[in-house]
């Protein structure tokens, strides 16, 4: 039974906060090294001296609980989710889902646009009841204890959260990063449940054993660039797919050690020429930064990538995911797979959108073009 939730973050919270900020034994930096060996020293104590000093906790707060939340037990998981109606003739049901280092506020620009689409322009017939969880370990769910919690785990359980505790039994699925192979995993899982899955990552290995059509040069060169990809950006990755408890510590105890750690992927993925605000506003990414500090997740968000590792989506031979799909690939997301790779994970490719400009979080950085997307593919669907 779903349950109204409202945050509020005690002020001793915010006093321990401010007082950690203030205490920070800053490290020295190479001369001129900008942000070639992570995150720049000059930018984290400007951003820390605005989270110490001008950021304003409260105000966020108000914000975030301006959109009507809830909790519900699933499958003896505390599940936290953002649940709007929509503003139209016939909503359709969207499970959206965040990956990582963000939170469902990621999708605060996004769902306005997806649940009332008439007041920004769009056609009402499009609009879309809108259902974002926050994946377990990730802001107000709970913190998984028990080992095996991957994404296709959190599939499974979103699948149950949308039919059993809201009794959604058709609906579609939108997600980025982890929230791509969990909506994959959950259209996978339940063909008959899903009308269609739009996804802005493709993650999930396709079959390319014996009497799989060769690869083409355009996938060739793909698995080219997740190689270097890999080698040059992906030591976060590694670290938290191998080690995440010892990561953990430090980020747990550090709120500008955190902040580091995140806040320079959001630079890193997003289409912003090297000033991350240009894209973003300091409250933006301080907002996403607290929830992880204030609900002490960082560590069990990153538990995700060793579960998942243990656990892909492996397609077997003439396996593939049968409702209908669509991909909308952005410029600067940290993968490009060509639309034929794409095919060979979704059996029913009905969209494939080479957008113009963009990155990794999508629904904050270009949420107008994303919602525009997402309409267009679920338009043919409802």
């Amino acid at each position: 039974m779903a349950e109204p939730f409202r945050i509020d973050i005690p002020e001793a919270d915010l006093d321990d906060l401010r007082r950690r900020i203030a205490a920070t034994q800053w490290p020295d930096e190479v001369d001129g090294a900008g942000w070639e060996y992570g995150s720049n020293l000059g930018y984290m104590r400007e951003l820390a001296d605005y989270w110490l000093t001008e950021f304003d906790w409260r105000e966020q707060e108000r914000r975030l609980n301006e959109l009507p939340q809830f909790t519900a037990e699933v499958d003896g998981e505390r599940l936290h989710f953002v649940h709007v109606r929509g503003q139209g003739p016939d909503p359709v049901p969207l499970l959206i889902t965040h990956g990582w280092p963000s939170t469902s506020w990621e999708m605060y620009k996004l769902i306005p646009l997806l649940t009332d689409p008439a007041s920004h322009g769009g056609d009402p017939s499009d609009a879309f009841d809108v259902v974002a969880p926050s994946m377990p370990g990730y802001g107000f769910s709970g913190k998984p204890k028990a080992p095996g919690m991957s994404y296709r785990r959190v599939a499974d359980l979103f699948g149950r959260l949308m039919r059993d505790e809201l009794g959604c039994s058709r609906f579609g699925a939108h997600g980025g990063d982890w929230g791509g192979a969990v909506t994959a995993s959950v259209a996978h899982a339940r063909p008959d449940d899903v009308i269609g899955a739009h996804v802005t990552l493709v993650i999930g290995a396709p079959y390319l054993g014996e009497g799989a059509r060769p690869l083409s040069d355009a996938e060739t060169a793909f698995l080219d660039e997740r190689v270097e990809w890999r080698h040059g950006e992906g030591g976060y990755g590694h670290i938290q797919g191998t080690k995440p408890q010892t990561l953990s510590y430090g980020l747990t105890d550090s709120p500008v050690g955190l902040a580091a750690w995140i806040v320079e992927k959001f630079r890193t993925w997003s289409d912003c020429g090297g000033d991350v605000e240009s894209v973003y506003t300091k409250d933006e990414l301080l907002t996403n930064v607290s929830l992880y500090w204030f609900t002490g997740t960082i560590g069990s968000s990153v538990r995700l990538y060793y579960e998942s590792q243990r656990d892909p989506l492996l397609l077997g031979k003439d396996e593939l995911i049968r409702p209908p799909a669509a991909v909308a690939t952005f410029p600067k997301e940290i993968s490009h797979p060509p639309r034929e790779w794409c095919e060979r994970i979704f059996g029913d490719l009905r969209r494939f959108t080479d957008m113009p400009y963009g990155g990794h979080f999508a629904a904050m950085e270009t949420p107008g073009e994303l919602a525009e997307d997402i309409r267009g593919f679920f338009r043919e669907l409802r």
